[in-house]
């Protein structure tokens, strides 16, 4: 599953993953695990209780997978609305290890609350102010009790996950309103924490995947991993699509870069770290997904990614 057998270029160095329980919150732990670190997967969803999702799959399995992976996997049950939950959390990460290295703000929630190409008078305000707290307002009450813990020691790097870079979204529409200003807001995050922690020695940047073939994509396509091709029949776009774990490499590689703050504040995406990096999906492939997007499917062009992965 992981590339990284072998390099333990994060062993000692402790992350928390924000919203690991699924998706690219699972890759990126997975792989930080891969290169010996100890990684915190924070979420809702335990073998004890789903969350509103209402899915299978816990922050206990993502843990054990961190462990398989060659790291150290700790599931800490936390809302990440609840700010004294988060701190909490990062009290206990503090006690048990002393330090934090990686802060991963994974949290996201939105699925089936945003309506596509629906106005904001259109759409369901409840579900709108309900995305918006859970994408944007997370992501603030971790940074507000995380980023003390990971400015103590030099080279802290802040990842703030979310959907598209800034020059994509910058001239797009990305979906209605509140998951435009959502995913938009996350970049702007980014930026702005670079100036807040780039003085005081640590690196935040904004990271996408490109389609992400996350469990929950795949479910809603009716395929597996094991034969997510066959979704290409119903999207022949679908052919540019990565797993979790190419992200989650992209995460590892920025983490293990003695150099990594020339991105501080800055828009990344997983394809275009891959290309510095030379990490690979695991196929061996590297979709670039959002210059596949520019160049092939929004100006509405046959499927082809030759030269795209």
């Amino acid at each position: 599953m992981t590339d990284s057998e072998g390099q333990r270029t994060l062993e000692g160095k402790v992350a928390l993953v924000a919203g690991a329980t699924r998706g690219a919150g699972r890759g990126i732990a997975v792989e930080l695990g891969a290169r010996g670190a100890t990684v915190y997967v924070s979420g809702r969803s335990t073998r004890g209780r789903r969350s509103e999702y209402d899915r299978p799959e816990t922050i206990e399995e993502t843990a054990e997978l961190v462990t398989a992976a060659g790291g150290r996997g700790i599931a800490a049950v936390a809302d990440h609305l609840v700010p004294a939950e988060v701190e909490a959390l990062v009290g206990r990460i503090d006690s048990e290890q002393g330090r934090l290295d990686v802060l991963v703000n994974d949290i996201w929630g939105g699925e089936r609350l945003f309506e596509w190409e629906s106005t904001v008078w259109e759409h369901d305000l409840d579900n709108g102010l309900r995305l918006l707290r859970l994408a944007v307002e997370t992501h603030a009450v971790t940074s507000h009790y995380a980023l003390p813990l990971l400015l103590r020691e030099p080279g802290g790097l802040v990842v703030e996950m979310t959907d598209g870079t800034t020059e994509y979204n910058a001239s797009r529409y990305r979906v209605s309103f509140f998951y435009d200003i959502a995913k938009s807001a996350v970049l702007r995050m980014a930026f702005a924490l670079g100036h807040e922690v780039g003085p005081r020695g640590a690196t935040a940047l904004a990271l996408t995947p490109g389609w992400l073939r996350s469990e929950m994509m795949l479910d809603n396509y009716g395929v597996t991993e094991a034969n997510w091709r066959d979704a290409l029949e119903k999207s022949p776009h679908f052919a540019i699509s990565e797993t979790p774990f190419y992200v989650g490499r992209a995460v590892a590689a920025l983490a293990a870069d003695p150099e990594v703050s020339r991105w501080n504040g800055q828009s990344l995406s997983s394809g275009q770290l891959a290309r510095v990096y030379g990490f690979t999906d695991v196929d061996g492939s590297r979709p670039d997904a959002w210059r596949y997007l520019v160049e092939v499917q929004d100006p509405d062009r046959p499927a082809d990614t030759t030269g795209y992965r």
